[in-house]
């Protein structure tokens, strides 16, 4: 009996010691990764572009976008939903862990920048932007909805890269 309770004081003290962040989840309609070249061929940048499906419009709209820094950022195959996943930590905002679920996934290599292009149909201050990343121990504002919070340990996101 005493081994078992030292056992469950072991493991209850492991996981009071090693906390687990929250992470920040958004779900999109599709995610295009893009690949920017300019006139002689060369790479100038690697981006994520997320966006959501406007039944009013017929099109997909960008909802946000990322620079492409860290292969964490690629989505990977949810073999579970049946969509795409990638998660990392995000700077552009916080740091702070971010999750984003896309229903799709494209990918192109373009002379142009296709997040520029989508600004004629919505302007940046009109698109619905990924959900912030909350201060530890912030309230989030009531007109907005709060990002759904899992933990690490339930995602079965791959990190081993592309």
């Amino acid at each position: 009996m005493a081994t078992m309770t030292t056992t469950l004081a072991v493991c209850l003290a492991t996981v009071c010691l090693n906390p687990v962040d929250d992470v920040t989840v958004d779900q999109v309609d599709l995610a295009e990764i893009n690949h920017f070249y300019d006139e002689q061929g060369r790479l100038v940048f690697d981006q994520i572009i997320y966006y959501d499906w406007s039944p009013e419009q017929s099109r997909y709209n960008v909802r946000d976008w990322r620079l492409i820094k860290n292969p964490t950022q690629i989505p990977q195959r949810d073999w579970q939903t049946g969509g795409y996943a990638s998660e990392w930590n995000d700077f552009k905002q916080r740091d702070g862990l971010r999750r984003v679920e896309a229903k799709s996934l494209r990918e192109t290599w373009t002379q142009y920048d296709p997040e520029l292009v989508e600004r004629e149909f919505l302007p940046q201050e009109k698109r619905r932007l990924l959900h912030a990343i909350p201060l530890p121990g912030a309230q989030v504002a009531r007109n907005t909805p709060p990002p759904r919070p899992i933990r690490p340990s339930q995602t079965r996101s791959s990190r081993s890269g592309y």
